[in-house]
């Protein structure tokens, strides 16, 4: 009966690959079911193994005067760098996956905080690190704050949006070492961080709004088959090295390809991408929202929270934006009724970043694709700021610490 269907309606063509479909029932039926049932089990075994870790949420509370440069919180990211899965027991029977942590910069109405999450058995390792480079700083094991709130569509609003890299990940963003922060000695006052309009942003919410920003990594690897992919992927540093070469044979100025023969812009492009070639990568997704009750919510934030960290980009090099937007998709009233798909992209939002989730399920890849940043550009967008930044509601310890607990591991 329904080859009598196929053969009214459909071409000879479309008859024949029908009659070889039902033909060969027996060889792509099995492929397709043990492929399901393949990534059924990988996302259980995974799901499993995450739950079990348990997690973290450190609050790095700044000291009153921070002399250190990023290079100390890059030294910071660089002792957490472990792009060591496991063996392929611990991957395809444990569900093993690559650490990952999440760098936050949060403003409970003007309150800025800083945290560092991630799992519990890189609790010590990141106190650590964190007292080796700031021996004056406090850090303190916290309630999540993310837990604690709760978004209703119905009584709030949001902004909310994830964001990519404006070029290829081979073009670093305008780090620290562009803005002369890694120069010692220099005084204060005449320091330009570029994370201060990030702080102040932060700083100027009111009482009622909140605004958080998620930095997710996990080390950057070539991935293959002890990360369930069957096809091996090529790490950045390939890509990187492609770029460079095609800035020499296509951009140069007359003559033969040469650095000679490039303008002083290529020239420090070239000399930015080998300087990060040298470090450690993450890959990466950052998460910004903003959102207050509707009473207290202020629309110009959404754009102000964006504005605050374009000063991390530059025309020859890379810069940060916005990829995907709560209201991606909604241009017109008509497309959203009662702004049902808006309040569902929102809540999910909200739900992902409560889960710190991105490179493994359940938001695996949500509405956005990982990017990668190295080490020194990490540390530009999150480090404790120095006194340069007067935000008065960025909280400092006003006593200062001896040196690191003795019982933390090295």
């Amino acid at each position: 009966m329904l080859d009598s269907f196929f053969s009214l309606f459909f071409s000879e063509n479309i008859q024949t690959a029908w009659q070889l479909i039902k033909d060969y029932v027996y060889v792509w039926m099995p492929i397709v079911l043990f492929a399901l049932f393949f990534q059924l089990y990988v996302r259980y075994i995974r799901t499993k193994w995450i739950i079990n870790q348990g997690w973290f949420l450190l609050e790095l509370r700044l000291p009153k005067e921070v002399r250190r440069s990023p290079a100390a919180m890059e030294l910071v990211l660089h002792g957490l760098f472990e792009p060591v899965v496991g063996t392929y027991l611990d991957v395809f029977f444990g569900g093993q996956v690559r650490y990952w942590f999440s760098l936050e910069m949060v403003s409970l109405g003007g309150e800025v905080h800083f945290y560092i999450w991630g799992q519990k058995a890189w609790k010590n390792i990141v106190e650590t690190r964190i007292y080796s480079q700031y021996p004056d700083a406090e850090v303190v094991e916290v309630e999540d704050y993310a837990l604690k709130a709760h978004y209703d569509p119905k009584t709030m609003k949001m902004f909310g949006a994830q964001m990519s890299l404006v070029k290829a990940d081979a073009y670093p963003i305008k780090t620290y070492i562009d803005y002369g922060l890694d120069k010692v000695g220099d005084e204060e006052e005449e320091k330009i961080d570029p994370l201060t309009p990030v702080t102040e942003f932060l700083g100027s919410l009111r009482p009622g709004e909140q605004c958080w920003i998620q930095i997710l990594i996990q080390s950057h690897r070539k991935e293959g088959l002890e990360d369930i992919h069957f096809f091996r992927t090529p790490a950045w540093q390939e890509g990187a090295k492609k770029v460079i070469q095609d800035i020499i044979e296509k951009e140069a100025l007359e003559g033969p390809p040469s650095m000679l023969n490039l303008t002083k812009t290529q020239q420090d492009t070239i000399n930015a991408i080998q300087r990060s070639l040298d470090k450690h990568a993450y890959d990466t997704m950052i998460r910004v929202m903003y959102f207050a009750k509707k009473e207290d919510y202020d629309s110009i934030k959404g754009m102000g929270l964006i504005g605050s960290i374009r000063q991390f980009g530059s025309n020859n090099l890379n810069g940060i934006r916005p990829k995907w937007f709560t209201s991606t998709g909604i241009a017109y009233p008509w497309q959203d009724f009662r702004g049902i798909r808006k309040a569902a992209h929102q809540t999910e939002l909200m739900n992902a970043y409560k889960r710190r989730s991105f490179f493994n399920i359940p938001y695996k890849n949500w509405n956005g694709k990982a990017f990668v940043m190295t080490t020194e550009e990490l540390a530009t967008i999150f480090h404790p700021p120095g006194t340069v930044a007067t935000t008065p509601s960025l909280t400092r310890v006003s006593s200062k610490k001896g040196e690191a607990p003795s019982n933390l591991p090295i």
